[in-house]
């Protein structure tokens, strides 16, 4: 690896503090135990140079070196090729770290998001497009269910894919979402009790909370 950038927001409101996604690139890197820095960029008034380095002008992106990378899962992915912490060695154990990280990001978050999206603007209850949503989430989360009631972790080893499962269905659990599918709380649970999660969660608090 060259040197490590992480660029972020340098602020954000209270609401989204501790769920916006440098989280996932910060906790892959306490992880990997790479050293690392911080910058931020304004939260508006985003200029060329942003979005340069990410198209849609959100955030985070990584420079590695001369390398820019943005999309936090393409971010996850280039730091596991280089780190036994985050991605085995072998080509089966890469390949199934990589369909369950597609997985977390295709499958459950393409659900999750816009069911999140309901529940911050408040329009659930019999809304029929809330119940809709709601039904399409449930139903990823009981196919998910008994595969993560039969093993730690998704793919062998704790791998980037969960650092992605675990985030995603975090945000869901915020909203009580995962109480009908106890093993996927309990997933959650373990993936941030991990030392790497705590100071990475408590990293991203405190540098917001500098910009206040």
């Amino acid at each position: 690896m060259g040197e490590l950038v992480l660029t972020t927001f340098d602020w954000v409101p209270e609401g989204p503090r501790g769920y916006v996604r440098d989280l996932r690139v910060r906790w892959a890197l306490e992880e990997a135990q790479a050293p690392y820095r911080v910058e931020g960029v304004p939260f508006s008034g985003r200029d060329a140079e942003h979005f340069a380095h990410q198209p849609f002008g959100q955030v985070p992106w990584l420079t590695d070196g001369d390398l820019s990378i943005f999309e936090s899962g393409a971010i996850l992915i280039h730091l596991g090729e280089q780190s036994a912490a985050l991605m085995p060695g072998d080509l089966a154990g890469r390949r199934e770290v990589l369909g369950w990280t597609l997985a977390a990001l295709n499958s459950v978050e393409m659900a999750s998001l816009p069911w999140t999206i309901f529940q911050f603007s408040g329009e659930t209850g019999d809304a029929p497009g809330w119940k809709r949503l709601d039904a399409f989430l449930m139903a990823r989360l009981d196919h998910l269910e008994p595969v993560l009631a039969g093993r730690e972790w998704l793919a062998g080893g704790f791998s980037i894919a969960d650092i992605l499962m675990a985030d995603v269905l975090r945000l869901v659990d915020r909203f009580d979402g995962l109480a009908r599918h106890p093993a996927c709380r309990d997933y959650v649970a373990r993936a941030t009790a991990r030392p790497a999660f705590v100071k990475a969660h408590a990293d991203q608090m405190a540098f917001f909370a500098a910009a206040d």
